[in-house]
């Protein structure tokens, strides 16, 4: 349990056992106590980090507004790495703790060996939703200079029950963090690409002709798929059209159905199911059945 300075803002953090690094970052409001339910199990087969944002718990409450970018975020997990010796890590959060291990992967995909992104939106394409959520941040910021911590207490139970110092970190956080100023969505998925097939791959999808890897060789992870995109764009990506399985407008199953040949007799199909919510993409799979995650 120790700080780190960062500029003049100290930054609490806390090690826990050995092995491969597991950056993990609490949600808004909460702090690196809502961890301790997990960190038995976690620190068992590897070197588990946690920490306080700025703001928050037992990390400093700067006064200027700025300290509480996403940026100097970003930033205090690349400094808490260094700290800790981690060239590499897996990283994750709940919530805005999610969000900001979005953003660090964005910032250094050198630097994450897996994303573990838990309850967390991307942020926002229409300007229209952003909008609104941005005013209910600052309103949650307003909110905690007039009431203080009392605002936490009509909170989940696990919220209630955190130690702040004051609510000038949470109000000055509201207004610097949980701001979207636009949506990591497309943003994380083209860094993906760029890391996962290098630049040149990336610009272009499979010339026609060119033998293609079966798109459910790994639950389809290796093709250019990201949560949130439209049917449109999924069709586009994979360069398949997509058939009507089952489901309400909106929340619909589509198959990509390819034809990748066979013995003359039977054909080798390729297959893959893909799950939309609400018209975006949350969820694909290569196979059928009982146990399938959105059934």
């Amino acid at each position: 349990m120790s700080k780190i300075n960062r500029d003049g803002v100290n930054i609490y953090y806390e090690v826990h056992g050995s092995g491969p690094t597991l950056l993990l970052t609490h949600g808004y409001s909460s702090t690196s106590a809502m961890w301790q339910g997990q960190i038995a199990a976690l620190s068992k087969h590897h070197k588990l980090v946690l920490w306080d944002m700025r703001g928050h718990g037992q990390s400093d409450y700067p006064d200027d507004p700025a300290a509480y970018s996403e940026a100097l975020t970003v930033a205090d997990m690349a400094a808490l790495l260094d700290e800790v010796g981690a060239d590499s890590a897996i990283v994750g959060g709940l919530s805005l703790g999610g969000y900001m291990s979005l953003a660090f992967y964005r910032a250094h995909p050198e630097r994450v060996r897996a994303l573990l992104i838990i309850d967390t939106g991307p942020g926002f394409r229409k300007d229209d939703a952003r909008d609104a959520w941005n005013k209910r941040a600052h309103e949650t910021g307003d909110r905690f200079e007039r009431e203080g911590l009392a605002v936490l207490k009509s909170a989940s139970p696990e919220r209630s029950s955190v130690s702040h110092r004051d609510a000038s970190g949470l109000a000055r956080a509201a207004r610097g963090r949980l701001a979207y100023t636009a949506s990591l969505l497309m943003a994380v998925a083209v860094t993906w690409l760029l890391t996962w097939l290098g630049p040149a791959q990336a610009q272009q999808f499979a010339p026609a002709g060119v033998p293609r890897a079966p798109f459910t060789a790994t639950l389809s992870n290796n093709v250019p798929l990201a949560f949130g995109m439209e049917v449109e764009d999924v069709s586009r990506a994979l360069r398949e059209p997509l058939s009507y399985v089952s489901g309400p407008p909106g929340d619909e199953i589509y198959l990509a159905f390819r034809n990748i040949g066979g013995s003359g007799l039977f054909n080798h199909h390729d297959r893959l199911y893909l799950q939309f919510r609400k018209g975006r993409l949350a969820g694909w799979k290569g196979d059928w059945g009982h146990n399938w995650m959105w059934q």
